[in-house]
Order: structure tokens, then sequence, then C-alpha cells
């Protein structure tokens, strides 16, 4: 793992960036895990939810080197505060899907085979947000370059925006999931119903947390 003085000497914004790539590696490997989840494949399920923890281990190092490094004053046109408060939402985001991993550790779930493909739908929608929050983290040295200011930063925030209509889908497609999921309860035991009406909430938070983590960077582009 690189150093984070190194990485801050390259750009002030790296090391953020660099939590967000390990951070987004988390989220990237919900999408397989589901689908192992789905197919009922026990030792692949095992391997991913592990996988899924040695990532969030290494972007939890990553987050400590940067808060036991990052500089009392920053001549940036972004305070100490709102890095670590980007920092910590970004954590968020690793802390969840690990959540999510360590789910299919504790109870063996089977899913209705006709909540397959729509489930399958809605993890997409959350990792779509996800990338988007991840594509938006990526234009902080642009937005740096133009003091976060003119068509750079309205570009930004038109992101942003978009960021909000795709948290904004993935709501929509958890209420028709969980809906779904009632339909077929009968299909199921009712304990495992609640735990994927509880785990539908869990994929969802993920989008709310990289939504959370657009606004942030809004009011940080507004001051």
């Amino acid at each position: 793992m690189r150093n984070v003085l190194n990485i801050f000497a390259q750009s002030p914004f790296g090391p953020i960036q660099e939590h967000n790539q390990r951070v987004q590696a988390c989220v990237k490997l919900v999408k397989p895990l589901m689908q192992a989840v789905i197919d009922r494949d026990d030792a692949e399920i095992e391997r991913l939810a592990e996988k899924i923890g040695e990532l969030e281990h290494e972007a939890d190092q990553v987050k400590n080197d940067i808060r036991d490094h990052l500089p009392k004053s920053l001549f940036l046109p972004v305070s100490r505060r709102d890095l670590l408060e980007i920092l910590s939402i970004q954590d968020s985001l690793a802390d969840t899907s690990q959540d999510i991993g360590e789910f299919f550790l504790l109870r063996s779930m089977v899913l209705p085979e006709a909540m397959h493909q729509p489930f399958l739908e809605y993890v997409d929608s959350v990792q779509a947000a996800c990338q988007q929050a991840e594509a938006v983290v990526g234009q902080l040295d642009e937005l740096l370059e133009t003091s976060f200011s003119g068509v750079e930063a309205r570009r930004v925030l038109d992101m942003i925006n978009e960021l909000g209509y795709l948290e904004h889908q993935t709501d929509v497609l958890g209420k028709q999931l969980a809906k779904l999921l009632y339909q077929h309860e009968n299909e199921i035991d009712p304990v495992t119903t609640m735990r994927w009406s509880r785990l539908i909430r869990y994929i969802g938070e993920l989008a709310n947390i990289a939504e959370k983590m657009g606004n942030r960077l809004r009011l940080v582009i507004a001051s």
C-alpha cells in the first residue's frame, strides 16, 4: 500500500480518491455475491463474503492512514473537516458491503425464483448509483483547478443531480421488490421473508450513502 503522504504529494485529494477506489471494490462484489446466493453456491458465497471483508479491512487501513496524516492546516478551498466527512461517508459504503456479505454467512437463504431477475436488476441500479458517486469523487482534482467554480463546478453539480436521480430509481425498485417478496412469501418461511426484507433495505442503503456523498460535495461546491 502506498504511503498516504506520497499520495498527498501527487494530489491533495489523492488519498480520498484512493480510499474511494478501495471502498468501491467492496461494493462491486455485491452483485456476484447475490448471483452466488441465487445459484445457492455456498462455497462462492463464503469466498466472496470473505473477500469483501478483506477489501473492507484494506479500505480501513487507508482511512486510518489518512486520519493520522491529514495536515491540520490545508491551503485548499476545502476544509479538513469537509475531507474527513467525505472520508467517513465513503467508509460507510465499505462497512455496509461487509454487512451484506456477513448476512449470508449466518444463515442460508433461498430467494423465490420469480424474484431472481428483479433482484439482480435492483442490485445493478444500486451499483449504478455507487459508480456515479465514484465518478463524482474522481472530479475533485478538476474542481480544485477551477477553485470549485465555473463550468467544471456546474458539470459536477449535473453529475450529482444524476446521482440523485439514480438513487430515486433504486428507491422505486426497492419498493417494487419488497412488494414482490410479500407476494411470494408463501414459498419461504417467515424468518427468511423478514431477512430478505431487511436485506433489500441494506442493499438500498448503499445507494443512499452514495447520494449522501454527492450532497456533501454539493455543499463543498456551494461554500
